[in-house]
Parts: structure tokens; sequence; C-alpha cells
């Protein structure tokens, strides 16, 4: 079964994931890359040329393809799981796991890639904790729906991948 992994951005996917797709063999897909191998550009660009709209429609199609591809760990952009049915979709196609992360975590990690991230680029500094503790009240009701929540505070990126490991042994997703 493949597995897919949900969170706010900057919260781990993308290098637990890969960690995570090393250890059982799988590929490894991060959706935002695959958007941007297909439109030839930026998310950042596309995202002001073309509006979240079009953004999120051109997602929406791109994930029905990444979650057919077999044996596949997969990193979902934090907005992802909010539009369409992509939380329905995501959990009949996959095993997701949510990386639930502290917004002072958060925080201190995106306001160094602010520049990088289409929604954050208009925020001061100042207003970072907020906007994304904002958003992850509003996005937590689909965040939970995951099939395993996983608490990261406090704990690096091997700990992290170790824990879904063995979680995902115990729950016979992965072969013991």
């Amino acid at each position: 079964m493949n597995i897919s992994l949900i969170g706010y951005m900057g919260s781990g996917k993308s290098t637990v994931g890969k960690l995570l797709a090393s250890a059982i063999h799988y590929s490894f897909y991060d959706l935002d890359a695959l958007i941007e191998k297909e439109i030839n550009s930026s998310i950042a660009d596309y995202f002001r040329d073309k509006g979240e709209i079009a953004f999120r429609k051109l997602e929406h199609e791109l994930l029905q393809h990444a979650l057919t591809l077999p044996n596949t760990v997969l990193s979902l952009g934090g907005g992802t799981p909010v539009y369409y049915n992509n939380m329905e979709l995501i959990n009949n196609s996959s095993y997701s796991v949510y990386l639930q992360t502290t917004i002072p975590t958060l925080t201190q990690r995106l306001v160094k890639e602010k520049s990088q991230r289409p929604m954050l680029q208009h925020l001061t500094d100042e207003n970072l904790a907020e906007f994304i503790a904002k958003h992850l009240f509003e996005r937590r009701t689909f965040y939970e729906q995951a099939n395993f929540i996983l608490n990261t505070k406090d704990r690096d990126e091997k700990t992290i991948t170790n824990l879904m490991l063995d979680h995902l042994r115990h729950q016979k997703i992965l072969q013991q």
C-alpha cells in the first residue's frame, strides 16, 4: 500500500518521506515537485500568474495520478487535503500519516523560507505564527482524518521515521 504524508508546510514531510521511502525500498515523490515538473515553472510563479483556483485544480489532477503509482511514499502540499475530495481520495488510495508539528517549530522553519512559499510571501515575520495558527485551525479537521497522527514534537527526522516504521509494521501496512 502507498503511504501519503500530510501536514502543514515545513512539517518535515519531504525529509521524512525520503527517509521512509529509502527504508522500505519504495519510490519517493513530492507532489509539489511533480507539479513544478508538469508546469515547467515554480509553484510561486504559477500561483502568481494563474491564481490559487487554477493551482488547486492542477494539484488535484496530479494527486489522482500520483496515487496510482505503485510502492510510493508521497509527500503532499500543506493545502492538498483541504480541496476537492482530496482527503477522501488520499485515504481511499493510500495509508495517510499526519505529521503534527507545533506552531513554534513551524514558525522557526518557515521564517527562513518565506520567499519560496507563495502563501507566506506577504507576511511579516511578526505575523507568521498567527497566520500558521489560523491555517492549522482551518485545516485541522482535514489533517485529523489521516489514518495515523504522529506528533513530531522534540523528535528528529530519524526518530520520526522509525516511529512511523514501527506503526506501519504494527498495523500490517508493511511486512515485519
